[in-house]
């Protein structure tokens, strides 16, 4: 009889580690999405046109956290910041650095320090009545950064009040990497 209860006493504290192993290793997976997501980078879809041609409405990015504890944000990168109400994102291109002086001329040409800026994005001919707060000079300070979408005359940006001139503290990543659709999976420049 004793047999019998070691037998069944085993078994009991068997199903116990099991129990104990599982519950760690759930919580092991957990924590380590936790950190993934907090930490390393995060997914963010793209929401409306203000980034076409170089990101569509409904693309999934892979947005890198790490980057900008390791380098400062660089001109052209594109990044994503919380909207004032801070349960939306927007996700825009950074077009001039701090302490830079930044103005957008009545033809739409863009100013840094008074040199034209050479660029790539935006094509299109920024619409008079879109230039904004920046067809005044707007100086940014030592940790500002002055932010538009590539389709400049269909992006709410830093030439608006309510964006503004984006902190460095708000810079939540750099978009590195579409994820969806797969037909447009791939690095993002």
């Amino acid at each position: 009889m004793a047999k019998k209860d070691n037998k069944e006493e085993a078994k009991e504290i068997n199903w116990v580690k099991e129990i104990v192993g599982m519950l760690i290793y759930i919580a092991f997976v957990f924590l380590a999405v936790w950190f993934i997501i907090t930490f390393v980078g995060q997914r963010t879809e793209v929401s409306g046109e203000s980034m076409c041609d170089t990101l569509y409405d409904e693309d999934n990015l892979w947005v890198s956290k790490i980057s900008y504890r390791l380098h400062d944000p660089e001109r052209f990168d594109i990044v994503v910041f919380p909207a004032e109400n801070n349960t939306t994102y927007y996700i825009k291109r950074i077009i001039a650095l701090p302490g830079e002086k930044i103005r957008i001329d009545e033809e739409g040409k863009i100013y840094i320090n008074d040199e034209v800026l050479e660029e790539n994005y935006g094509k299109e001919v920024i619409e008079e009545d879109l230039v904004g707060r920046a067809y005044e000079n707007v100086t940014l300070g030592d940790d500002e950064y002055f932010v538009m979408g590539d389709n400049r005359n269909r992006s709410l940006d830093s030439r608006e009040e309510e964006v503004g001139n984006i902190k460095r503290e708000d810079l939540k990543g750099k978009a590195v990497l579409r994820i969806w659709p797969l037909n447009r999976f791939g690095t993002i420049k």
